[in-house]
């Protein structure tokens, strides 16, 4: 029994320092080397490979900074699929979300279980690895993907402003095995009643480390309204009416109009300030179809471009009959009419966040094109080659036990853990 414990110890110690031994030689390899296996590897043995030791996981840290602007899709659960059964006959909830990385095609990861009602909330706009939803009830509130963490927004209906807003009633499904499910929430606006509010152009920003914030939206085509950080009501923004588009940058809101006026509001100080207007002709390019929507868009030098998605004559919902156009409305100085641009450079376009991103090889992305989902808002996701002027299918997600009903891209950050 002593000679067992003699020779287990002497054993221990050996492995010990044979681990020590891996430790110190994988430690010893040089950063630059070490960098160059991180960049070749995908998500999963990324993951992996910064728990192999210290000077790895600091390697890692650094490449995630850069690994933040490389977009991933997420693909959120058809309301079904928290009824799913198991083999055993009973009741699964599947509320997880997908992540598709565009590099690793033949992968899906799946996030943390975030519970019924997330996968009961639609997500309106994504910003790093946070999501603006609204839930059944009309609610607004912004969730960490990867922490879980939640900041609740102000009631949709707490207006300060001159359009008068109450909620006035809700229900639930008749149907009694969905008793829980909110089937309608009607609302006062104006004297005039109506089942939900049309919350359009929604966008956010976020500081990661303060939760400092910022969320705004058109309310119908009333106004525009916005809430930062410890505000308990939303503050509509005067002269905002009939809005088209709008995006956010840098502290500034960059608002179109559907009469294709194009203004400029400072949100720096506490009240946002508007520091530029100009009217532009709406007819500037010949048409080649009806315009399917319009989309202000910052690029990574700053400019805002604006997007038109058009639709060929006599076409239904197929990828050959869609068309891009994209000017620009704002750079450095002002700009006295649209300048038409007819490439994006080493850029790609994400439609649905109203950014360009750089395009490179380890990310998966083609240069000079525009990214973006089909007219029936599925998972189907399509890009559209300006240089070619033809589109094409990203990628299909094939038949499963979990459906798919929307899909949105986002710039993750994951944790450092």
């Amino acid at each position: 029994m002593k000679m067992e414990e003699k020779h287990n110890s002497k054993s221990r110690k050996r492995l010990g320092r044979r681990r020590e031994d891996t430790l110190s030689s994988w430690s010893d390899l040089p950063l630059d080397l070490v960098n160059l296996v991180l960049e070749r590897l995908g998500f999963a043995d990324f993951q992996r490979a910064k728990s192999v030791c210290s000077s790895w996981y600091s390697a890692s840290r650094q490449r995630l900074s850069k690994n933040n602007h490389i977009p991933w899709l997420i693909l959120f659960p058809k309301e079904n699929n928290y009824l799913l059964w198991s083999k055993k006959g009973k009741k699964n909830y599947d509320t997880c979300c997908r992540l598709f990385y565009p590099k690793e095609k033949d992968k899906l990861y799946r996030t943390k279980d975030l519970g019924l009602e997330f996968s009961r909330s639609v997500c309106m706009k994504t910003y790093g690895s946070w999501l603006l939803m609204r839930d059944p009830l009309n609610n607004l509130y912004i969730v960490n993907l990867s922490t879980q963490e939640r900041i609740n927004l102000p009631p949709t209906e707490s207006q300060l402003g001159k359009t008068k807003m109450e909620r006035t009633r809700w229900c639930v499904a008749a149907d009694m095995r969905k008793k829980d499910i909110v089937d309608g929430v009607w609302f006062r606006i104006d004297g005039h009643e109506y089942k939900g509010i049309s919350i359009t152009c929604p966008l956010f920003w976020i500081d990661e480390k303060t939760k400092d914030h910022v969320v705004i939206w058109g309310l119908a085509s009333k106004c525009v309204v916005y809430s930062k950080k410890g505000d308990t009501s939303w503050t509509q923004i005067p002269k905002t009416s009939g809005c088209c588009n709008m995006v956010y940058n840098d502290h500034k809101l960059y608002f179109l109009s559907n009469s294709n006026r194009f203004k400029i509001f400072d949100f720096s100080g506490e009240i946002p300030r508007q520091t530029f207007q100009r009217g532009y002709n709406k007819d500037e390019y010949p048409r080649i179809g009806p315009i399917i929507s319009t989309k202000l868009v910052v690029t990574v030098r700053g400019e805002v471009l604006k997007v038109v998605k058009k639709q060929k004559r006599g076409c239904g919902c197929f990828s050959t009959c869609w068309s891009f156009r994209v000017s620009k409305v704002f750079s450095s100085g002002f700009l006295k009419k649209h300048e038409l641009v007819h490439s994006l450079g080493d850029e790609s376009l994400l439609w649905d966040q109203g950014i360009t991103v750089l395009a490179n090889d380890t990310g998966g992305f083609i240069r000079n094109s525009i990214y973006f989902s089909d007219c029936n808002g599925i998972n189907n996701i399509f890009l559209y080659n300006l240089e070619t002027e033809k589109t094409e299918q990203l990628h299909t997600f094939g038949s499963s036990s979990v459906q798919y009903s929307r899909a949105r891209w986002f710039l993750p950050s994951f944790r450092h853990t």
